[in-house]
C-alpha cells in the first residue's frame, strides 16, 4: 500500500540547549483495496514542539515536548507527545555513527489520555555533507489496538 506523506520542519535554536520546532504533517491513506470504497483517509497536522538537547560525557540526552493540532475528516483533535532519547556517537571508517534509542508516550484529550507507547532503536548514518540516513525499528503499543512493529528510514537534509 502506497501512503504519500509530505512533512516540513522549521528548527529554531533558541538556546544552547533548547530548540523549538514548529512543522506541518500531511498524510493520506488509501482504503484497503476488498472495501471497494473510493474515499482516501488523509490527515493534517500543525505540531510544535521544543526540545532539551545535553551531553552527559559522549551520550547526547535528548528531551521532547510536542503539541500536536490533529485536522481529521470527522474532527480536530489535541494531542500531547513526550519523547526522551539517548544516542551515542561512534567512529567508524572516519565518520560518525550514531546509535539511538528512544522513548515515547502519547496523551489524547478525547482518545482516554496516555493511550500510546513507542519504542524506537536505529542509527543516524552520514551520507554526504549535508544529508544523513536513519533507518530504525519502532514498536507500538496502542491501547485497545493490536501491538505493531515497523521498520522505519528517513532522510534528513541540513543547511548547517
Amino acid at each position: 500500500m502506497k501512503v504519500p506523506i509530505a512533512m516540513v520542519d522549521v528548527p529554531i535554536r533558541t538556546t544552547k540547549f533548547l530548540t523549538i520546532t514548529p512543522s506541518y504533517l500531511y498524510y493520506e491513506v488509501p482504503p484497503p483495496s476488498e472495501l471497494n470504497v473510493p474515499e482516501t483517509f488523509n490527515e493534517h497536522q500543525f505540531r510544535i514542539d521544543g526540545t532539551l538537547k545535553f551531553a552527559i560525557r559522549k551520550f547526547e540526552i535528548a528531551d521532547r515536548n510536542m503539541y500536536v493540532r490533529r485536522f481529521l475528516p470527522t474532527d480536530d483533535i489535541n494531542r500531547y507527545r513526550q519523547r526522551i532519547g539517548i544516542a551515542y556517537p561512534l567512529a567508524v571508517n572516519g565518520r560518525i555513527w550514531k546509535p539511538f534509542a528512544n522513548y515515547e508516550a502519547f496523551y489524547d484529550w478525547r482518545n482516554g489520555g496516555w493511550n500510546k507507547n513507542r519504542v524506537g532503536l536505529g542509527v543516524t548514518l552520514p551520507l554526504h555533507k549535508h544529508v544523513l540516513f536513519q533507518p530504525s525499528y519502532i514498536w507500538e503499543s496502542n491501547r485497545g489496538v493490536t501491538d505493531i512493529s515497523y521498520l522505519q528510514f528517513g532522510l534528513i537534509f541540513s543547511t548547517r
